[in-house]
């Protein structure tokens, strides 16, 4: 049984599960804008700063933008946008499985799956 659920039984599991999984769904749907990479604020460096800027991989190579100071701070909230959508998606990734395997169980095993087989720990 997953860890997540602190040793829940599994009538129990799947409607936590599916509770949860609802949950983040809706958190899904407020989500703004979102870009992959990040961004720095350089104008505070002794000697001067380079000003903002927005770094990213493209191609296993690293790629800056150079970034007005509005352009800094809207995608300073879509970097972070970005992150909790991955945290997001990866939670609910664990979700499904819990409530996919212990709602369609496979019949002729005798074992329970274990979490860390399953990825649900």
């Amino acid at each position: 049984m997953p860890a997540i659920f602190g040793g829940m039984s599994p009538i129990a599991l799947v409607p936590a599960a599916r509770r949860e999984y609802q949950q983040l769904r809706r958190r899904l749907g407020k989500l703004e804008y979102i870009s992959q990479g990040s961004v720095q604020d350089r104008t505070f460096r002794k000697g001067g700063g380079a000003g903002y800027q927005w770094t990213r991989k493209v191609a296993r190579k690293t790629v800056s933008v150079a970034l007005t100071p509005e352009q800094f701070h809207l995608l300073e909230k879509a970097t972070a946008n970005y992150r909790e959508l991955r945290k997001i998606l990866k939670r609910m990734e664990t979700l499904s499985r819990t409530i996919l395997f212990n709602e369609a169980p496979h019949k002729a095993r005798h074992k329970r799956l274990s979490s860390k087989v399953l990825g649900t720990m």
